[in-house]
Formats: C-alpha cells, structure tokens, sequence
C-alpha cells in the first residue's frame, strides 16, 4: 500500500523541526537586507545531515547568499573540511565571512571566491569535491549540472535548491523561463544513469543526487 500523502499540519511540522541558532538567525537577517533568499532552516538541516554523512571535506557551494547554507554545509562537514563558495556579488561573500567570523569558524576553512561560477568552476579540479550545492542563478543550473559531475568523485551529492520553485515546477501549465529550466533539470538528474537522485519536498525543494 502507498504511503499516505502529508497533512499541510505534517508537511508545516517538518519544516518547523530543525531549530536555527542565532547566528544562523542573523545572517538570514543579513540575506533579506541584502535581497538575496537562502535555503531554508529544513533545506539547511539536510544539506548538514548530507555533508556529515557523507564525511564531507571538500565541498563547492554555487551561490554565497549571506552564508545561511554555508553555516549548514560547514556544520556537517569533517573538522579539517574546506567549503569553496562562489558568488559573483562581493557583498554578498562579506556578509558570509562575517557569519563564518560570527560562529568562529578559521578562515582556513573556507574560500570565498567572487566572480560567475560559469567561469570559475572550470578551473576547479576533476572528481575533487565530496558535495556541490547550487542555489544561484536558474537559467544556470544546467551548466552547474554538468561542472557538478565532472567536480564529483563517485559516490558524491549534487544538491540543487528551489527545485519545486514555488510550486510552479509541478504545475505543466506553467512555462516561464526558469520553470522550465528547473523542470528541465528534473527530468535531466532523474534519468541521468551517471546518478541517484531524489526530490526532497524541503523548503522550496531540494533535488540531491548521488555520483555512481
């Protein structure tokens, strides 16, 4: 027998259950002064449990934000684990190192580059990387699909926010530009055979596959 469907009562418990701290807080604070939307505290709870359980120590972040999902990346990764985060809004990466600062948090640990991850993640070594999150631009996404693949070793994750964007992507009816590349990017990850992959309904979901 299927599994029922979730209650909104169940699917608001579930997305209520990973508590932030304050740092976590204020750097989300920071995100909308800045206008810039991070993952979410249930979004961000899974990228942590994905990292630690997979023994992250190098991970590729697509898209700074104000460091919300770096505070998470960085939480689950191995003690001597560095986080590379690219972002081409400098402001945005002064926000992140000053979460980072905030929760202590050796800049050691962590490379802020600023400049287009199109350009920067060519550069970036072959199987190298345990994790790559995206949350950037989506008319993107297919290029940081492919730069993901080719960054994994095997049996790492490839994680991509907003994969449900805003409940659009499940709607057919619906058909703007970057609807139809997240929904594009969908049907590319699950039918990859290079790839395990999952929709996670978190947040404003997060599609995660696994390197075969």
């Amino acid at each position: 027998m299927a599994d029922a469907m979730l209650s909104e009562a169940s699917l608001a418990y579930a997305e209520s259950f990973a508590v932030e701290d304050d740092i976590a807080a204020r750097a989300r604070e920071r995100a909308a002064e800045l206008g810039c939307v991070p993952i979410g505290p249930a979004g961000g709870a899974a990228l942590r449990v994905l990292a630690a359980a997979g023994g992250a120590r190098s991970v590729v972040e697509v898209g700074t934000g104000a460091g919300v999902s770096g505070l998470y990346l960085l939480g689950g990764m191995a003690d001597d684990g560095v986080l590379t985060t690219i972002d081409v809004e400098g402001e945005h990466q002064r926000a992140a190192k000053e979460a980072f600062s905030e929760a202590d948090i050796p800049s050691t640990r962590y490379r802020l580059i600023n400049g287009s991850a199109a350009e920067v993640l060519p550069r970036l070594r072959d199987a190298a990387y345990d994790l790559v999150f995206v949350d950037a631009d989506k008319s993107a996404y297919a290029v940081y699909y492919e730069q993901a693949l080719r960054l994994l070793r095997p049996g790492g994750i490839v994680a991509f926010d907003n994969a449900l964007w805003h409940d659009r992507v499940a709607d057919s009816s619906q058909r703007d530009a970057d609807t139809v590349v997240l929904r594009d990017l969908g049907k590319s990850v699950r039918d990859d055979n290079r790839l395990l992959s999952a929709m996670l309904p978190v947040g404003d979901g997060l599609l995660v596959a696994a390197k075969r």
